[in-house]
């Protein structure tokens, strides 16, 4: 009994070191302080943007392509993105972003189907954002643990890359680029 219970414990152990420093979950904004082209929110998500995706599933599938019109206007450090989604299902998804930033690149990020306020913080060339969102009810309105993260490239495109999780265990997984219009 006593080896099982060693057994359990370094295995369980083994996950959560994994999970914190090797895998997608163990990412921190530091990791990206030294790296460029610096993201600015204000800049590069600003005006008119293409968003171009896909949306794996629990299985590690495609379950679903999207095209994106965003607009975001900002005054000083607060923000507002909109988001007009359009599935290859023939869905069609709103959302409205409220984005308000520190000057230490502390994010907040409020919208009508994300409970509560969610944080991040952006640093160098990478943002990060965790939030709850609530699915709609089509897609079971099941409530989301999501961690955003966006990387900025050198010739201003940014890759998205999320993940959903329910009960710590990953659901879904976003990948996508936003580029803005003007160089589509």
């Amino acid at each position: 009994m006593g080896l099982l219970f060693l057994g359990v414990f370094l295995g369980l152990s083994l996950m959560a070191i994994r999970a914190r420093y090797l895998d997608f979950a163990g990412q921190r904004p530091e990791d990206y302080a030294a790296h460029g082209p610096t993201f600015d929110l204000r800049t590069h998500l600003n005006g008119p943007i293409l968003c171009e995706g896909v949306i794996f599933g629990p299985t590690g599938r495609v379950s679903s392509r999207f095209v994106a019109d965003m607009n975001a206007v900002w005054d000083g450090n607060t923000g507002v993105m909109t988001e007009e989604f359009h599935y290859d299902s023939g869905a069609r998804q709103s959302r409205r972003w409220t984005l308000t930033l520190g000057n230490d690149g502390a994010v907040r990020a409020e919208a009508p189907d994300v409970i509560g306020t969610g944080t991040g913080r952006q640093a160098g060339s990478a943002l990060h954002l965790s939030y709850r969102i609530r699915l709609p009810q089509d897609a079971g309105g099941h409530v989301l643990n999501a961690t955003d993260w966006m990387y900025l490239t050198g010739n201003g495109t940014i890759i998205n890359r999320s993940q959903f999780r329910k009960y710590g265990i990953k659901v879904a997984e976003l990948v996508a680029t936003l580029r803005r219009k003007d160089s589509a």
